[in-house]
């Protein structure tokens, strides 16, 4: 009973740790075409990452295989808790994108809800579609904040991600927002209790063995 006391303690104070970037997936707004939606929901996805010295990593893939380009990124907090700062973008090959989006809001944002204000963007440089975010490719951007606070935010819908996705097949676009996982992340002092009970009962066991 013991032993598998310790173990879920390990798996408790590993987990969390071992699970350095979380997936979230995106729901179609627009809903301007099914098939386009249905296509944009399956590929697209953006990896949170903790990249260390307090900086976030969000990355921004099209896994394909089918026509799409993610060409405007928004992002959009509630409040200030959820703010970022100190952006940074990284491209892949055959991706360009720069700090301000023409249009500036996510296209069809009011659709969410609520309705998606973006404090921030970003999109491809001119051509879109082809300087976008294509099968196989992706952006990322960095920013200065804390990792656990960031997926705390995404959790409880006070940072929100969008995105605008062109050159689907059939020529349509869709607006897609970020849907959360409800990965919590336990507090600093909690994993420091974790760390306690365990070698708490380490000593309790060593103590056994000397009498």
């Amino acid at each position: 009973m013991k032993k598998a006391v310790v173990v879920a303690a390990l798996g408790l104070l590993a987990g969390p740790m071992a699970a350095n970037a979380v997936p979230f997936a995106f729901d179609c707004i627009s809903n301007n075409n099914t098939t386009n939606c249905t296509i944009g929901e399956a590929q697209l996805s953006v990896d949170v990452t903790d990249a260390g010295g307090g900086v976030t990593k969000f990355l921004f893939s099209n896994s394909g295989p089918l026509a799409s380009s993610i060409t405007d990124i928004y992002f959009d907090w509630l409040n200030a808790g959820a703010a970022l700062s100190g952006g940074g973008i990284i491209n892949s090959a055959g991706v360009a994108f720069s700090w301000g989006a023409n249009p500036a809001d996510l296209p069809a944002g009011n659709d969410a809800n609520p309705s998606f204000n973006a404090n921030i963007s970003a999109d491809s440089d001119s051509p879109a579609s082809h300087n976008g975010v294509n099968p196989g490719e992706y952006v990322g951007f960095t920013f200065t904040t804390n990792y656990a606070s960031v997926l705390n935010s995404l959790n409880n819908g006070d940072l929100r991600l969008g995105i605008h996705v062109q050159a689907f097949a059939n020529g349509g676009s869709e607006s897609f927002v970020s849907t959360p996982p409800r990965v919590t992340v336990p507090e600093p002092g909690m994993l420091a209790l974790f760390g306690l009970g365990i070698a708490g009962l380490g000593l309790a066991r060593r103590r056994r063995r000397s009498m």
